[in-house]
Parts: C-alpha cells; structure tokens; sequence
C-alpha cells in the first residue's frame, strides 16, 4: 500500500487526513514539525509528501528543499492559508507538486492524492526490459521474444542516453507508457521528474493551463496563479500521451516550447526556460493527419526525431504464451489465487483470436 506522509502542527489537519485516508488502503505518517517530517522522510521513504506551509520550527521552502535533497522524486503538495500562496506557487516553480488552499475539501484532496500516488509509482517503480516471461514484483517489464520487440529494445538502449525527441507509434494498449518509461529509467535523466498527461482526457481549454499554467486572472475562474507541466518538469521528462488529439492552438504552442526551449503561461509575458526532455506517443497515423491539414508538419518533423514503433499483439507470435503466462502469475498473486496456467484449449482460442 502506499504510504502518505503529512507533515502539519494543527491537530484539526491530522485528524481530517486519518479520516481521508484510512489504513490499510493508506499508510499514513504524520509529523507535528520540520524537523520530524525530514526525519520520517529519511526514514520510511514515502510516496507522497503533505507539507504545511507554517511550520513551528522552518519555512515551508526551507523544509521543501531539505525533503528534495532527500528524495528528489517524491510528489510534495502544499496546504496553504490565503495569505501564504506565493510560496506555495514559488514552491512548484521548484519542482512540488501541487498547492491546496485551506479549508480542505475532501473530493478534491482525495482525487490529487491519488493522482500524485500514480505519478510517484511511474517514477519509482522502474519499466525494465525482460525477456524472460517472469519479470521482478518491483517493476513493470517490457516482455517479449520475436524480432520486432528485439528492435524495439533496441531502439530503447539507442535513444534513451541521447536527450532528444521520441514519438512512440503503436495501437492502444500496446505498451507505448512502458516505453516511454524505460527511456526515461534508462536515460541520463533518471533521477529529475518523470509526468505523464493524456492529452485526449483534458479539454483543449484546460490543456494549455495544464501544460503551460497560467496567471491569476488570465480566463474567467483563474483565481490563483498556477504553475504548469513543462515548468514544474524542469530537468527532468514530460511524457505527451495521445499528441494526434491536440488542437491545432495548442500544436503551436508545442512546436514554440520545442524550438526555442521557453514558453509563456497563459494571460502573462514572461519568458520561461525549460529544460525538459518530450516524448510523445499517439495511436492516430501523423503523416495522414499531415497530408490531411488536421496535424502541423512542422511539429510532426519536431517530435518525429526519433520514432519507435510498437508491434499489436497479434504480430508479435509466440510472444502471446509469455504474455498471458506472466499476467496470469501476476493476477494470481494480486487476487491470491492459485492458478498456475492456461488450458491449452483456451490458448488455442487466444492464439486465433485477430
């Protein structure tokens, strides 16, 4: 289960985040100062960091930098009072995940746990090359035997020490976030951040916040400025999933970020570097929307540095007894059930199937 530290002196807090998060779905921690939150940082290696900006004993960017020192990986998110959001905004600009103003509303505080749960399994939980049908409890395997998956391993250890573009081609569900991953593990940038955003699941408005963020009061419900993906993912890797599904606004405000390494947030004119290693995968045929008017030609040759395409299952031959064997060990284990293999009826059937 993962574990959740919350590091705040007001009981109120601790008791809401016990109440939020009970065991055993949550390992909680709580720390009442900085100086107890770094130790148990240190200690039991969380997954996910709650920090209180107003601490007795530091500042809440002091015992942020202190916890990154520790563990650069771990998602840190800020609850905050009103009056204390600049360091909170200053605090993501560094690297944190994500601020909440105070009171806490529990909806919203579940949902971006959850999701900063996710974010910090991709990152640490690594996505390895296996060509063994067992693959480790501790990581996510890339598994597979037959030629066009020898080539896709090898265009993983070309690329992932070259810091340029990957577009991953290939079919839903056939391991384009693996990939996208084991580069990321495998590459010089390992120990920065890893985000992923599903560019098909966000609306077109929302995006171009999520990506570039935003000031206060640049659209109607901007209350707060808020610091975006390509800024929070400084020196690290940004995984664009879906890229075929972007607008045509925001594959211009793509290309920008890929051509001069800087963007603006949206509704300000301040010029931000960024020092962020793009991959892009998409399930759509690019050079079709090119020829089409549908994807900018420009970005396709952009993101189209280096590709690696994905073989469908139904290509990949006597990979499928590999596969299902290891999914069959796993759910076994998972669901604690003892099942031990598949009929050969049943993979005859599966083997058919197109």
């Amino acid at each position: 289960m993962p574990t959740l530290l919350v590091v705040d002196d007001e009981p109120s807090i601790l008791h809401f985040f016990r109440r939020a998060f009970p065991e055993p779905d949550v390992t909680l921690r709580t720390a009442t100062t900085a100086a107890e939150g770094v130790e148990k940082v240190t200690k039991d290696r969380p997954d996910v960091v709650i920090l209180d900006i107003n601490l007795p004993d530091a500042s809440g960017l002091e015992t942020f930098r202190r916890i990154r020192e520790i563990d650069p990986k771990v998602p840190v998110i800020f609850i905050t009072g009103h009056g204390t959001t600049a360091t909170a905004i200053e605090a993501m600009r560094l690297g944190a995940y994500e601020y909440l103003l105070k009171p806490l509303e529990l909806d919203q505080l579940t949902d971006l746990v959850e999701r900063a749960f996710e974010i910090s399994r991709l990152m640490r939980v690594p996505a390895v090359i296996s060509e063994g049908g067992e693959a480790k409890e501790d990581s996510d395997a890339l598994l597979g035997r037959c030629p066009a998956m020898q080539e896709v391993y090898k265009a993983i250890g070309r690329v992932a020490p070259q810091d340029v573009t990957v577009l991953i081609l290939g079919e839903s569900g056939t391991g384009k976030e693996l990939v996208a991953r084991a580069i990321y593990h495998y590459s010089n940038r390992a120990k920065g951040p890893f985000l992923a955003i599903n560019c098909a699941a966000i609306p077109e408005t929302l995006l171009e916040s999520e990506l570039f963020g935003h000031e206060k009061g640049a659209f109607t419900g901007a209350d707060r400025k808020r610091i975006g993906k390509f800024e929070q993912c400084h020196g690290g890797t940004l995984f664009l999933d879906e890229i075929g599904d972007m607008t045509p606004l925001t594959q211009t405000k793509i290309l920008r970020v890929l051509q001069g390494q800087q963007f603006e947030r949206v509704g300000g004119n301040e010029a931000i570097k960024a020092d962020v290693r793009v991959i892009t995968a998409t399930n759509r045929d690019l050079e079709k929307m090119v020829a089409e008017g549908t994807f900018r030609g420009d970005l396709y040759y952009r993101l189209n540095v280096y590709t690696i395409k994905l073989p469908a299952l139904r290509e990949r031959g006597d990979d499928l007894p590999l596969l299902a064997g290891h999914l069959v060990r796993r759910f076994s284990r998972e669901l604690k059930k003892d099942v031990r293999g598949i009929a050969p009826e049943a993979m005859e059937f599966l083997r058919s199937y197109p």
